[in-house]
């Protein structure tokens, strides 16, 4: 089957890439393990850029994130499309239920619209026979409730997190699980080239 891969970036970062050795990842040959027997025609991967928020002491991560979008436009077959962040301080509540504080919230925006938007458009275009959607996200049930229904084509959700979101389960035509020996078996080689040279894999992350 031909088939277009949609990866929520931060959702995969945050459920099964962080505090982990398999931040290198090759999402197609990820994808490919997924689905030996099929053909990945298109892989969107979904993010929004890394900014450094007042009192952050990991300054490094914009430029960990650069080089490995970097990494990422090595596959002929994948696009980026960004969202943003947005962050402004806000007053609440504090834990101990005693006054409020003033803190800094810093929210990824657009990445669940931009994903519902594509999956959809894809769809009604013939882009796929099969969609995969590596998310754990349940704003995307509507746009996958209705690939499903209404276009008549089967979406798969890849769980990035240990327990499956109930309301994606339940629409979903199957879902599966992420596994630390996949991930280990989907790296990128340390170095890789590109138009521009050679660059490597973060020392630290």
């Amino acid at each position: 089957m031909k088939i277009y891969v949609y990866i929520d970036g931060f959702n995969l970062f945050y459920g099964s890439l962080k505090n982990t050795q398999y931040k290198w990842l090759n999402v197609e040959k990820m994808s490919q393990f997924l689905f030996p027997s099929d053909l990945i025609t298109k892989i969107k991967y979904f993010t929004a850029q890394v900014k450094i928020r007042p009192g952050d002491t990991d300054v490094g991560k914009p430029q960990r994130q650069q080089t490995y979008l970097r990494a990422l436009r090595t596959i002929p077959n994948l696009e980026i499309i960004e969202g943003h962040f947005l962050t402004h301080s806000v007053t609440m509540k504090n834990a101990n239920g005693t006054g409020f504080s003033n803190v800094i919230k810093t929210e990824e925006k657009g990445t669940d619209v931009n994903i519902a938007t594509h999956l959809v458009n894809d769809a009604h275009n013939n882009g796929f026979e099969l969609a995969v959607v590596i998310s754990n996200d349940s704003d995307l049930v509507e746009p996958i409730r209705i690939v499903i229904g209404e276009l008549n084509l089967p979406v798969i959700v890849i769980n990035p997190y240990p327990n499956n979101s109930i309301q994606l389960k339940n629409i979903a035509s199957g879902v599966r699980s992420l596994r630390a020996g996949l991930l280990n078996a989907s790296q990128f080689p340390v170095t890789l080239n590109d138009i521009v040279g050679q660059f490597t894999k973060p020392h630290t992350w």
